[in-house]
């Protein structure tokens, strides 16, 4: 198998030397980790740059055009499939997501077409959220597993491995979310596709250095995004 670890990253110079050596420390055979930095102002992409002089493994797609969260991680998940990934493990940058998950989630495979880092089944844990955090995670989740019809509980994680043949069979060229609703979209059309999906408890600690990217703008966008999925569904359009 030849995995890779897919990181959208913008602003997050803190947190990813530090996240790309525990990611290596693991010694997976054949892993390769690509971070899809949106030209980040504070040099998020230089040092990933000097990181991938260094060790080959590491590949910087550094993007200029056409931002955001979503554009970035599709453009990620190309990069990753044309370079022969076998399975693609997505992860933020921010350090809520343990690397030391990712060689149990490259063995679900076996079992699942995705599996997917949970913090909403029995032995999941969340450290350093406000109960208001938790909240809204709890409602969004509600919103889109009604709407969208998918049995999964906790829609929103963004730690994921995916099979090649999921990527492949979703289209990952007619993706449309350009933000955070990216995560909705992919495993709306995974669904849809009929491929198995687990999830598996992880324990996610809130991030301690540099600040999230998520606001009002990107959560209303999101319930947007969701509706339209729904909406095209329902018209046969996906």
């Amino acid at each position: 198998m030849k995995p890779f670890i897919m990181i959208p990253t913008y602003n997050e110079k803190e947190n990813i030397e530090s996240l790309i050596d525990k990611i290596l420390k693991l010694k997976i055979k054949n892993l390769h980790i690509v971070v899809a930095d949106d030209n980040s102002p504070d040099g998020t992409w230089k040092i990933v740059e000097q990181i991938s002089k260094k060790n080959r493994n590491v590949h910087l797609l550094l993007r200029k055009k056409d931002k955001g969260r979503g554009a970035a991680g599709k453009d990620g998940f190309i990069y990753c499939l044309e370079h022969g990934a076998d399975a693609v493990v997505e992860m933020d940058a921010d350090m809520s997501h343990n690397p030391e998950y990712i060689p149990s989630m490259l063995k679900g495979l076996k079992n699942a077409d995705l599996v997917l880092g949970s913090r909403r089944v029995k032995g999941s844990k969340e450290i350093g959220r406000s109960w208001f955090r938790r909240f809204i995670t709890w409602g969004a989740n509600l919103y889109i597993a009604v709407m969208l019809g998918i049995k999964v509980k906790d829609c929103n994680s963004g730690f994921r491995c995916f099979k090649r043949e999921v990527l492949e069979k979703i289209n990952l060229q007619s993706l449309e979310s350009k933000g955070p609703a990216i995560v909705q979209e992919v495993l709306f059309k995974a669904h849809l596709k009929g491929f198995k999906i687990k999830e598996m408890p992880i324990t996610f600690v809130d991030r301690e250095k540099g600040r999230s990217k998520l606001g009002i703008p990107q959560l209303a966008a999101g319930y947007f995004m969701v509706l339209k999925l729904k909406m095209q569904h329902l018209l046969g359009l996906i």
